[in-house]
């Protein structure tokens, strides 16, 4: 039995590059998908039904377990007004809650701050992947943001504890604002800081971490493995982020979109089995997004950029099942060539940040909007 503490945990896994939203969960009992995606199809014998109309792909059959056991929430067709085909700009959009403007505070950096107004742990949330998404930017909120678990903690290789600490003096003074030099340098120079103070602390989680789950070797499996590790190791990081990319499937879409659910499913299967090992899979709650879907039609090989997508909300707290319905592939029913969203995301954050983590959810995105009853 674990000692972990009983705070809810979010988990957001951003799938880069726009999921095909119609070969994920296949539409395999109507016949305008085959009618339009004459190549870049899932046979109905290989679809995994969850009813007589829609399955998932045979990729997905790890997840398939999972949602036969009433942990994986399906919600169909979510996006927002006006859709953007940019990556980069739809991206924006789903980090800041702002469709009509551009943001400059990601939802999950409010969350962060709500959740630890004071900023007193560093480890509040964790990004595991290079850089720090959007989504977790926010003046004064720190966030630690992880490459690689096993070697993070900066200057490591410096044996004596002595050297290490002048380095890290040397390396905290680089960061640390002479006096008067306006807000900027502050916040540079704090989270410099702060990604020291994280460091040390984050390099003892693998330490204190035993598993017989085994993870693959991809680097969303190991990145799934760092966050089991890290919230064992209860550090009191309540949000963790982290991305799984390749999913601009323009070209050979059959076999790279079959190896991207492999491996994302069978490491998602791994990290829901090591938290039931360890006794805290109610505490763990994931979203699965993507910027948007693909086009209607194939492209021959692949899919091009569209609009109304597929999240997932999984966890042992989550009520399975599908929300919303596939949207109408029906011609005059489409959105310039793309299926129409029918829920907006927005009210996807709000049902987790407010039914989940138990947070006002309303500043954080923005407005009011419709929430639904996946947790």
């Amino acid at each position: 039995m674990t000692s972990v503490s009983k705070d809810p945990v979010l988990v957001v896994l951003q799938l880069t590059g726009g999921n095909d939203y119609m070969n994920t969960v296949v539409p395999y009992g109507n016949p305008l998908y085959y009618d339009n995606r004459p190549t870049v199809n899932v046979s109905p014998d290989r679809v995994l039904p969850l009813n007589d109309q829609v399955g998932f792909n045979p990729a997905l059959a790890p997840i398939k377990d999972l949602y036969d056991q009433g942990d994986v929430a399906v919600v169909h067709g979510v996006g927002y007004s006006n859709p953007n085909r940019s990556h980069f700009r739809s991206m924006d959009i789903w980090h800041t809650c702002e469709p009509d403007k551009i943001g400059t505070e990601g939802w999950l950096g409010k969350v962060i701050r709500d959740l630890d107004p004071r900023a007193e742990n560093v480890l509040t949330g964790v990004n595991f992947g290079r850089g720090l998404p959007r989504a977790m930017a926010l003046p004064g909120v720190p966030v630690a943001s992880v490459a690689v678990l096993e070697n993070y903690g900066l200057l490591t290789a410096i044996p004596q504890d002595e050297a290490r600490a002048r380095a890290l003096d040397v390396f905290a003074r680089m960061y640390a604002p002479a006096m008067g030099t306006g807000p900027t340098m502050d916040y540079l120079g704090q989270t410099g800081l702060d990604a020291l103070k994280g460091a040390d602390i984050l390099r003892t989680a693998p330490e204190r971490y035993e598993s017989t789950v085994e993870y693959g070797e991809s680097a969303i499996a190991q990145n799934l493995k760092a966050i089991s590790q890290v919230l064992l190791a209860d550090l009191g990081t309540r949000v963790f982020y982290t991305q799984h990319g390749g999913y601009d499937t323009h070209a050979a879409e059959m076999a790279v979109h079959t190896q991207l659910w492999t491996d994302l499913s069978g490491a998602l299967s791994c990290f829901f089995a090591d938290l039931r090992e360890h006794n805290v899979e109610d505490r763990v709650v994931m979203l699965v997004f993507t910027e948007f879907g693909r086009r209607v039609k194939d492209n021959g090989s692949g899919s091009d950029h569209g609009s109304g997508g597929l999240s997932m909300v999984m966890g042992a707290p989550v009520k399975g099942g599908q929300y919303n319905e596939f949207p109408s592939m029906r011609e005059g029913d489409l959105l310039e060539g793309d299926l129409h969203f029918s829920y907006d995301y927005r009210g996807l954050y709000a049902t987790l940040v407010e039914r989940w983590l138990g947070l006002d959810a309303t500043p954080v995105v923005g407005g009011s909007y419709e929430m639904l009853g996946v947790v």
